[in-house]
């Protein structure tokens, strides 16, 4: 596992809780997260979609995004796998059935 801050995580941690959520902010907070966990499979994330979401979660991905361009590591080299594997199931359940067929 990489070494980084606990104080890095931090703002991943607030956007996996507010990811599981069931609003238009989740929805798009979820985007972002799984465009990093695996773009080919889950899908983009829409740069616009940062005016749809308080400034404290778009503060909290912008650090995601510093975190991800400083380091060059996967969600789950931070020991993430599970809440990401989670988000999948929420956000992307035919994913979890393609693999199932």
């Amino acid at each position: 596992m990489p070494v980084i801050d606990v104080a890095e995580l931090a703002p991943i941690r607030r956007l996996i809780a507010t990811a599981r959520g069931d609003t238009g902010q989740s929805r798009r907070v979820a985007n972002f997260l799984l465009a990093w966990w695996n773009a080919s499979d889950c899908g983009g994330f829409d740069l616009t979609d940062f005016w749809a979401v308080d400034k404290k979660i778009a503060d909290d991905m912008l650090a995601t995004a510093a975190l991800i361009a400083g380091h060059h590591d996967y969600p789950d080299s931070y020991g993430l796998r599970e809440d990401f594997e989670g988000l999948v199931a929420l956000w992307r359940p035919q994913l979890l059935q393609q693999r199932m067929s």
